[in-house]
């Protein structure tokens, strides 16, 4: 009787197998929530790699019509691709020429205005001597130098740091791009090859046309960044504010940027309208102010009507949108993004729901 109450206690082949799968399917589950957890990670320490990455590639496809029509007038593709980047390097050019000298300028004046402050500091007499005497500045602005010489270095760092990566960010991109405008056509090809012979030619034809629309809203954003650099040029001469053409540029430079570009180019216009007087600083302000909400209701969903034929709901909500998620480069590409998706359900999603 003992023995055969041993035998019934020990497990068969199919409860041996049974255990056996329940430890398989444990150790995948948790092999596999170790791997998610593994690329989640690597993900987010390439993310902002990824994001420039993300940035030439829509650039080099931007760019790709003005390639294209040049090599349809017998130049080569290298050579189409070196007059495309010489353009934009020498509108960058321009630009510093107009102004690296008023920016010397103003600094040369300052330096040399430090040695007259210094002496009415001393002045009892002088304004800046009775600010001093009554608020004790330079000795309050020596203690924080002594206390908090880490900190200034500290700060001094980190801008050090900052401006090294923007430095090293602005060569990825400009790198990445200048091989992907060069490469274009063998990496379209390459990357229709995963996808089957059968449908290859139809989704060729969708992403030309995905390509040739982002193309469009380049253009589009190039002349809504144009008319703002007009804008601010014929203001500031209107209302004297110096340096008009350079400060045209730089908004036009700036308005390329979605959501933040215009408003912090008009922070800037209204600050060097301090030169001139309050009252202009604060109509400046004001002009800005208004042309941001032309821009946004107005120019640019116009604008993008025209080039990608895209509602101008979607265009707000889209730059929004993007906007939240990737910060400026996601509100730089959420418009084409919002193009694709609207020619991918218009090709494959609404035709079967119309027949069904």
């Amino acid at each position: 009787m003992a023995a055969e109450t041993e035998e019934r206690r020990q497990p068969g082949p199919r409860g041996r197998r049974r255990r056996r799968s329940r430890v398989a399917l444990g150790f995948g589950l948790g092999l596999g929530a170790t791997l998610a957890w593994l690329a989640v990670q690597t993900v987010l320490k390439v993310s902002s790699m990824l994001t420039l990455l993300l940035l030439a590639v829509f650039i080099a496809i931007s760019l790709e019509p003005m390639v294209v029509g040049l090599t349809r007038r017998g130049l080569r593709r290298g050579w189409a691709v070196a007059i495309v980047l010489s353009g934009f390097v020498a509108i960058l050019a321009g630009f510093l020429a107009l102004v690296i000298p008023p920016v010397a300028n103003e600094i040369s004046a300052l330096v040399n205005a430090v040695p007259g402050w210094l002496q009415q500091l001393h002045n009892h007499q002088s304004t800046i001597g009775r600010f001093e005497d009554r608020y004790h500045l330079v000795e309050k602005t020596r203690q924080q130098i002594g206390s908090g010489g880490a900190g200034l270095a500290g700060g001094l760092l980190g801008a050090g740091q900052i401006v090294l990566s923007t430095v090293t960010s602005t060569v990825i991109v400009i790198t990445v791009s200048l091989y992907c405008m060069a490469g274009l056509p063998a990496i379209k090809r390459f990357c229709y090859r995963f996808v089957a012979r059968s449908r290859r030619d139809r989704v060729e034809g969708m992403a030309e046309e995905i390509m040739s629309r982002i193309g469009r809203f380049m253009l589009g954003n190039l002349a809504t960044s144009a008319i703002a650099g007009i804008a601010t040029f014929i203001w500031c001469l209107v209302t004297g504010v110096p340096y008009a053409a350079a400060l045209g540029v730089f908004v036009a430079l700036m308005d390329l940027i979605p959501i933040v570009g215009s408003s912090l180019a008009g922070i800037v216009v209204s600050l060097v309208a301090l030169s001139v007087s309050l009252p202009i600083a604060v109509a400046t302000a004001a002009f800005y102010i208004a042309f941001r909400l032309a821009e946004d209701y107005l120019i640019v969903p116009r604008a993008m009507k025209f080039a990608v034929d895209v509602h101008p709901l979607v265009t707000v909500l889209a730059v929004l949108v993007g906007g939240a998620l990737l910060g400026i480069i996601g509100a730089l590409v959420a418009i084409p993004a919002a193009v694709a998706v609207g020619l991918i359900l218009d090709e494959y999603v609404f035709p079967k729901t119309d027949t069904a």
